[in-house]
């Protein structure tokens, strides 16, 4: 099987580029699983791409680098019921030194299995343009900034993502600071949310396309990387998955349930002064499913796939990954939720709610030396 693996900081659109190259490989004829992976339980992303028709599995409770031996019985699993041609693997977006942990021991370990492809590592280009560009206002610590730098100095390629969001200029602009740090690394310019792009990347990852990737060795780029600080990076972070039912006697609009939800939270964050990595929201009912976002503190909540469901009853599932005390981050997650529910005269139950800071990690294997 294809092993690519997609990485990339919090919100840089993973999932979004993930499914379109999933799309891309079924309409060339290819069977295509999918792993996604969490810190928690109740990924929003995973059921995302289930309700796209994707055969997903995923590994939750610890980084693929923490939780290698699930990562490769997931994909066993799938394997076993799907006989896929390609995995897709999207790792948690606060992790690096993926290619020491996951890209190396693959390949060591399961070469008679897998043919591993270059690890990309996608950008966001609003955090990319702050911490870059040494903003003193990233909105990071510069603990959360040295993962976010860890990640591209390690990828074998990068991917510019939004392009569509940007002028030429300012993607040139962007493309200048990367080369200026990665001058050796290929850079694949695109928008998952529109496609644009995206053909490239396929072409890229293709051994035998006329782009085929020959000069691009395999997980060459193992980090030299100080645990300690990495830890205490993902622990400025507050995580949040949560399971929430509401129950009406009249139906509202489902997606704009959503947007109310995410954008009071939006406004909550703002008034804490805190940055928000990712916040993303599905909600559930027997007719549809809508998808509500927020991908940063300078952006504006979208609607990433849109219901136009009328309904009294929604299983929302709501991710957060935010830069505050999680103790701080799970009383807002609450009042936003009543809030847009008592406006609509519904109740609201809370389910599941796991809401913490990642702990230190531990890989189970780490590979220090190409080939080792």
């Amino acid at each position: 099987m294809r092993f690519i693996m997609i990485g990339g900081f919090l919100g840089a659109g993973k999932t979004t580029t993930i499914s379109k190259l999933a799309q891309l490989y079924q309409q060339a004829g290819l069977k295509v699983g999918i792993v996604t992976n969490d810190q928690a339980t109740d990924l929003v992303d995973t059921h995302t791409l289930r309700n796209q028709g994707f055969s997903v599995g995923e590994v939750a409770g610890a980084c693929f680098c923490c939780n290698f031996d699930e990562l490769t019985a997931t994909v066993e699993q799938l394997q076993s019921d799907q006989q896929p041609d390609i995995i897709l693997a999207e790792p948690v977006g606060s992790c690096t030194d993926l290619v020491a942990t996951v890209v190396q021991p693959l390949i060591k370990f399961h070469n008679n299995i897998f043919d591993v492809a270059p690890y990309g590592v996608i950008l966001k280009p609003s955090h990319g343009r702050r911490i870059l560009g040494g903003d003193e206002n990233a909105g990071f610590s510069p603990e959360a900034a040295y993962i976010f730098n860890k990640q591209l100095e390690e990828a074998d390629f990068l991917i510019v993502n939004r392009i569509d969001e940007l002028s030429p200029d300012a993607i040139d602009k962007l493309v200048g600071l990367l080369k200026n740090r990665h001058p050796h690394t290929p850079i694949i310019k695109l928008s998952a949310k529109t496609g644009m792009g995206m053909r490239s990347l396929v072409d890229f990852l293709d051994p035998q396309s006329d782009a085929n990737t020959t000069a691009t060795p395999v997980g060459q780029h193992i980090l030299e990387l100080d645990y300690d600080r990495y830890a205490r990076g993902e622990a400025q972070l507050g995580w949040l998955n949560a399971t929430v039912t509401l129950q009406g006697n009249e139906k509202i609009a489902l997606d704009d349930l959503l947007l109310d939800v995410i954008g009071r939270l939006q406004a909550m964050f703002a008034a804490e002064n805190v940055e928000t990595a990712h916040l993303k929201a599905i909600g559930s009912t027997v007719n549809g499913h809508a998808i509500a976002n927020l991908v940063g503190s300078d952006s504006v909540v979208e609607l990433s796939h849109a219901s136009n469901v009328e309904t009294n009853h929604v299983t929302m599932i709501i991710n957060a990954r935010v830069a505050i005390d999680p103790a701080v981050l799970e009383p807002l997650v609450r009042e936003a939720v009543a809030g847009a529910s008592g406006e609509r005269a519904m109740t609201a139950e809370f389910g599941e709610v796991q809401c913490f800071r990642p702990g230190r990690p531990v890989p189970t294997h780490r590979i220090a030396v190409v080939g080792d």
